[in-house]
């Protein structure tokens, strides 16, 4: 038995099984490669789902962390931090919102998100029953809140009943929309990039037709930028290249690249007329080590000018996924913004056994809904990992068509 087959089995003998794992143990990274327990190596092209994104072992990222564990880990919410300040100076700058809330993980910022929604038409109606239009395919989450705006009934019905109030329409048709608007609704929510659902960007005039309709309502637009922010579609965040502005901003994953953290971000009217003392908290929130993260990604973002190598290398990276798709029959399109990539597979050939194979070929890639392989790399790549992505993913479809 080998040593990876050993950890393997100590974990199935202990762990919930709430994930099938790929059969593979990672130990260690270095930039865009990771290392397995036997000593194999793999070019990875999806960063922890979109987590890593200075790739691995950054040595500022790295020197960071090691400072504050060795200052203060934590210290609870009942007090200030210099981290803290900074981590929360970095996203209201960034973004142009204004009040930030400190998470552990992009679900719990969904659960803050539709609390802050809530609180702000309680605010204003003086009456509960609210409700929250969501889009249909979405994910946003598996807390009950999260998964009650998440729009796959595949993830719900096992936990029903779940959150009232939710009504459902379809991405990227204004129309279905407004047709689900009521005078009890307080929000809209939705990805700026379906990632989960199939990689599917917003179109342009739909997110601006979706931020009027808001204007008009007095309904707050929540964008979810879990996945899809923090550089990946090259703005620091996605709605940022569609000049719409969120009321409300989920953020995580590559926010703490590694580190767990996410946050709720809202914008003035949100921010002045939502949560108060008492409403919201969060024991491990915004503690000193997750927020030293932040602050290092922020930093370390503009001195390597992370997002300007995402613009640069996108043209590359699309017109090389574009020549595979035209070069393989078994991918029907391509999809996406920026590093956030989806390829279309043909339908009679799962997705996921093109990922399982990839790995065996030393190319960690992702899927998702509608028979995808999701492409969310580092975003320090560069245009050999692309190539050499491109070279395996073709060998990898010629030999399981």
């Amino acid at each position: 038995m080998s040593i990876s087959e050993k950890i393997m089995a100590d974990a199935e003998e202990n762990l919930l099984h709430a994930y099938n794992r790929f059969p593979v143990v990672f130990e260690s990274g270095e930039g865009v490669t990771l290392r397995d327990a036997d000593g194999r190596t793999y070019l990875d092209f999806g960063a922890g789902i979109a987590v890593n994104a200075l790739g691995y072992a950054h040595p500022a990222y790295t020197q960071a962390l090691k400072e504050q564990a060795g200052k203060l880990l934590h210290i609870s919410n009942l007090y200030y931090t210099k981290p803290l300040a900074e981590a929360a100076a970095a996203i209201t700058e960034k973004s142009g919102l204004s009040r930030v809330f400190f998470t552990n993980s992009g679900a719990e910022a969904i659960e803050g998100a539709i609390k802050a929604a809530k609180k702000y038409a309680y605010r204003r109606d003086g009456r509960s029953g609210h409700e929250i239009i969501a889009m249909e395919h979405s994910f946003h989450g598996r807390t009950v809140g999260a998964v009650s705006v998440t729009g796959n009934a595949h993830y719900r019905e096992p936990f029903e009943p779940l959150m009232g109030g939710v009504r459902f329409a379809k991405f990227n048709d204004l129309a279905s929309v407004e047709a689900q608007v009521t005078d009890n609704t307080c929000a809209i929510i939705l990805e700026t990039v379906q990632g989960e659902g199939g990689i599917y960007p917003a179109d342009p005039e739909f997110l601006s037709g979706v931020r009027r309709l808001c204007d008009e309502k007095d309904i707050l637009l929540i964008l979810d930028e879990i996945q899809c922010g923090m550089g990946r579609t090259g703005d620091w965040f996605a709605w940022q290249g569609y000049g719409v502005k969120p009321d409300i901003m989920t953020c995580a994953k590559a926010l703490g690249c590694g580190v767990p953290v996410g946050a709720f971000v809202l914008g003035e009217k949100a921010g002045e007329n939502s949560i108060e003392p008492g409403d919201h908290g969060s024991t491990y929130g915004g503690n000193p080590f997750a927020c030293a993260a932040v602050s290092a990604v922020f930093q370390i973002f503009e001195e390597e000018d992370i997002i300007g190598h995402v613009r640069e290398l996108t043209p590359y990276l699309e017109e090389k996924l574009d020549a595979l798709c035209e070069k393989e029959d078994l991918l029907t399109g391509r999809r996406g913004r920026g590093f956030m990539q989806g390829l279309v597979v043909r339908e009679d050939v799962p997705a996921g056994k093109i990922a399982s194979a990839a790995l065996e070929e030393g190319l960690v890639v992702l899927t998702a809904g509608g028979n995808v392989i999701r492409l969310v790399p580092p975003l320090v790549i560069t245009k050999d990992d692309i190539d050499t992505m491109c070279r395996i993913l073709g060998k990898v479809i010629e030999e399981v068509r």
